[in-house]
């Protein structure tokens, strides 16, 4: 469990038991059920001794993004503005049906109250994503209260949404897949974690990526596609401008502002959409990367394989 990064977490993992011998085949991902926690979990109750002597342990990733905002000098009119482009692009490829290779639909089944108190059943076959706001505007964005803090920049606009969802991928042996005839999408390349400080938890990509690079052998300039975990709008600007990284490369279908981000998914999801972009502009190599709740950014990078 590594909270945001946890679904990209456990494919390195399956990585590296294959890699040592400890397995072939791998099914690797995540689940989160965002609508079933309370905004600051269940244990709600603060400790007086930690509250005491070590308040930053209450410190939340809200107002730790506040102070990204704050010292990376992301405006409030820059988020929405980014907040804006997520969901619009993330409508753009909705229509397009870009998503439709990386979805698998769910039949949903429940029942209700009809006429004279009689349950009725229906079943809804759930295939698309229902966060996208299609009407969305900066002056609808633009009234929108803080969240966070009275003073503060950080919405529920410019922010990842409170999501349910799942994701997995197969990862096995080069050897494992030509003896089974299965032609592989890409080739997990590296992984990397890094540490920063808590108090500014959504800078952590921007430790992690120069990291990840110096694994695989790669710089900035090869990488085709990006997904950056959409966590806060501001968190997001301040490593494209921290790092310069290409903004027509980053979450050319829009982000987590607008798709959501349920944690323990999002790394398998981002995976799922990164391999899929890749073939559609024949690239090479791309990345996934999120900040990490507590003080940490993770990168991966994958290489399509034609």
């Amino acid at each position: 469990n590594r909270f945001c990064s946890s679904g990209l977490q456990s494919i390195a993992i399956a990585a590296d038991k294959i890699r040592t011998g400890g397995a072939e085949v791998a099914v690797a991902g995540g689940l989160e059920t965002m609508s079933m926690i309370p905004m600051g979990g269940h244990t709600i109750r603060p400790n007086p001794y930690l509250v005491e002597h070590y308040p930053d342990f209450y410190l939340n990733m809200g107002l730790a993004t506040e102070n990204v905002a704050r010292k990376y000098n992301v405006t409030r009119e820059e988020q929405d503005a980014f907040a804006l482009r997520s969901h619009q692009r993330a409508a753009a490829a909705l229509e397009a049906d870009k998503f439709k290779d990386e979805t698998v639909p769910m039949t949903v089944t429940f029942e209700e109250l009809g006429e004279k108190g009689r349950k009725q059943r229906h079943e809804v076959v759930f295939d698309k994503d229902e966060g996208v706001r299609r009407d969305s505007s900066l002056e609808a964005l633009g009234k929108l209260k803080p969240a966070f803090h009275v003073k503060g920049t950080i919405t529920a606009g410019n922010a990842s949404q409170m999501s349910d969802g799942a994701a997995a991928a197969v990862v096995m042996s080069d050897e494992r897949a030509q003896s089974l005839g299965v032609k592989p999408m890409a080739r997990f390349v590296a992984y990397a974690t890094a540490g920063c400080p808590p108090e500014e938890m959504g800078i952590g990509p921007v430790f992690a990526i120069p990291k990840v690079l110096k694994l695989a052998g790669l710089t900035l300039d090869q990488i085709d596609v990006i997904e950056l975990n959409e966590a806060f709008a501001a968190q997001s600007l301040a490593v494209i401008k921290t790092l310069g990284l290409d903004i027509e490369k980053v979450n050319v279908n829009g982000g987590a502002i607008a798709l959501g981000h349920p944690l323990g998914c999002t790394g398998a999801k981002l995976t799922a959409s990164i391999l899929r972009e890749l073939e559609r502009r024949n690239g090479r190599y791309g990345m996934v990367t999120m900040c990490v709740g507590g003080g940490m950014g993770a990168a991966g990078i994958f290489e399509r394989l034609n």
